[in-house]
């Protein structure tokens, strides 16, 4: 079924499992693509941008958060959100028929307070963890995003299962790893992408089962290979401490190795272990379509960095043994889920933000162990049927039902949220799509009190009064600090002192990921058409599976 949507006037497609899902959800089907719908979704998820300056609502301590200070809302700890010292049913309104039903929804979100992070509680507490959002079960971590569980992890996002990790992005079961995109099973990996079951190896790609390996590329069981090449024990290791701890000599070794893997084949995508995908950075998945960073799926579209999910359409984050989850944030422990943003533990919830322990709940925010509410005011069943049937019908009429939360109702800008980072677009873009803008995101400028020309070039020269000074990041002037935690790791690992701040950092992951996008093109072998993130107009040489097999294992 061919569809033209709504918001872009792009043509999308709607096949018959998908009519088959929204019929088993009792939703007509959207009119509005893909992409529209994730735009919506992920403008309700600010993972990156923390503020300071903020004081909880309820016990005025001082805390940090993922709500600026324009923010309207009133914002907790997470001690006092999750503790019992507030009622959210207390915000409870009438629903009123002659208004809007968003509308009324928008009002309640505007006045029942926000936790200042998002924690996932059935994965446990964060300890001594301030400084990290949309994670659960963290320990010793700082700047570290959809994550966990986990321990002393700096400065990632998507880190599952690990410790002792700094700027990585999507990794499970990794130690001491660092600059890695998409690690599993492996310990003292650094700038490495698409690595399993392997140690000790730098500057390696597409590299499964290696040791001791340093710039390869589509490597298997190797071990003591610099720039692909067998060396003896003696001579890999005197070529790698010549690199090693030097930011001028790392820099240019990068620099060497990006144009040497330029000569070896691409897969198609990243997954492992998946049965009938399409997506990318797919793992155990099976039945899994245009979807990615997606862990144990199974018969399940449009899903983003959730785990452990089923019959579900249209995810960011979480998941969790859920299932009928329909455009969904944060979302995990729960069935039959629509438009709604972190609910927990729940079922036959619509519409809702921040629900756990709940079913049979509409255009509710913030209850815990409720049932039958529509607006946090509990109903008795049959009027709670009789409300939600008429809510429905307003929804169908409007083509909304089915969706997620207009994004008028978006509690972040297009630039705060996770939407920018994968659909990047300009402020008049952003603007133009009747998105929200953020000119003054939180950060410092003009403080350094050492230039980056000035910075020792090997790690083993840096003292411990960096930990004092202010940098200058290279790329866009912001102000950054070395932390203690950070500079123990960097020399653990014989890393040299980043030039470039967190989020830069964050963005150059982001670029090797390759972006959330796919397009046809043919396998540089056999000609066999592919869908891939690899556009047309790369330079990389990309394969099909089955090409990619044949010629690295």
């Amino acid at each position: 079924m061919n569809q033209e949507c709504k918001k872009c006037k792009q043509d999308f497609i709607l096949d018959s499992n998908d009519l088959g899902f929204y019929e088993k959800m009792k939703v007509p089907a959207p009119k509005i693509c893909p992409d529209c719908r994730f735009k919506m979704r992920a403008m309700f998820r600010n993972e990156m941008n923390l503020y300071s300056g903020r004081k909880c609502g309820l016990c005025n301590r001082s805390i940090v958060s993922m709500y600026s200070l324009k923010s309207p809302f009133v914002v907790y700890c997470n001690d006092c959100y999750l503790g019992d010292k507030w009622d959210a049913s207390s915000y409870s309104k009438d629903f009123d028929r002659e208004t809007p039903f968003f509308e009324q929804v928008k009002e309640l979100l505007n006045v029942v307070p926000k936790s200042t992070t998002f924690t996932s509680v059935s994965t446990g507490p964060n300890i001594n963890s301030e400084y990290v959002n949309q994670a659960g079960g963290l320990k010793n971590c700082y700047l570290a995003f959809n994550s966990g569980p986990g321990e002393e992890i700096i400065y990632s996002r998507g880190v599952r299962k690990s410790r002792e990790v700094g700027d990585c992005y999507f990794g499970i079961n990794v130690e001491n790893c660092y600059e890695g995109v998409n690690i599993s099973d492996s310990s003292h990996i650094f700038f490495g992408k698409n690595i399993s079951n392997s140690f000790d190896a730098g500057l390696v790609l597409n590299c499964r089962s290696v040791n001791d390996c340093f710039a390869c590329v589509n490597l298997n069981n190797k071990s003591y290979h610099f720039f692909n090449e067998p060396l003896t024990q003696e001579e890999y290791k005197k070529r790698v401490s010549e690199v090693m701890g030097s930011y001028s000599k790392m820099l240019e070794m990068r620099k060497r190795f990006d144009e040497f893997s330029l000569q070896f084949p691409r897969r198609e995508n990243n997954n492992l272990k998946t049965v009938d995908c399409l997506g990318d950075y797919l793992l155990e998945c099976k039945d899994v379509a245009h979807s990615f960073e997606v862990t144990e799926a199974e018969n399940c579209k449009n899903l983003f960095s959730s785990k452990a999910i089923k019959d579900s359409i249209g995810t960011i984050g979480f998941g969790f043994q859920s299932e009928m989850l329909l455009e969904c944030v944060a979302t995990g422990y729960s069935s039959k889920i629509i438009g709604s943003y972190a609910v927990e533990s729940s079922q036959n919830v619509f519409y809702s933000f921040a629900m756990r322990n709940c079913h049979d709940c509409i255009g509710c925010n913030g209850l815990k162990n409720a049932s039958y509410c529509i607006l946090n005011k509990q109903y008795l069943q049959e009027e709670y049927e009789e409300l939600r049937d008429y809510i429905f019908a307003e929804l169908q009429e409007k083509d909304l039902h089915g969706l997620f939360f207009p994004v008028d109702l978006a509690p972040f800008a297009y630039n705060e949220s996770l939407a920018n980072d994968n659909m990047p677009l300009s402020k008049e873009e952003a603007l133009g799509q009747g998105f929200r803008w953020e000119d003054e995101i939180q950060k410092t400028e003009g403080r350094e009190t050492v230039q980056p020309e000035d910075l020792p070039d090997h790690i083993r020269d840096v003292g411990d009064s960096i930990t004092k000074e202010i940098l200058r990041c290279i790329d866009c002037n912001r102000n950054y600090k070395i932390t203690d935690q950070e500079l123990l790791f960097y020399r653990k690992m014989n890393i040299p002192i980043p030039r470039k701040c967190f989020y830069c950092r964050h963005q150059d992951r982001i670029v090797r990921r390759g972006p959330y996008k796919f397009w046809q093109r043919n396998c540089a072998k056999c000609q066999e058409e592919i869908m891939t993130n690899f556009a047309p107009e790369r330079p990389e040489i990309v394969y099909c599976e089955k090409c990619y097999q044949q010629e690295v294992y």
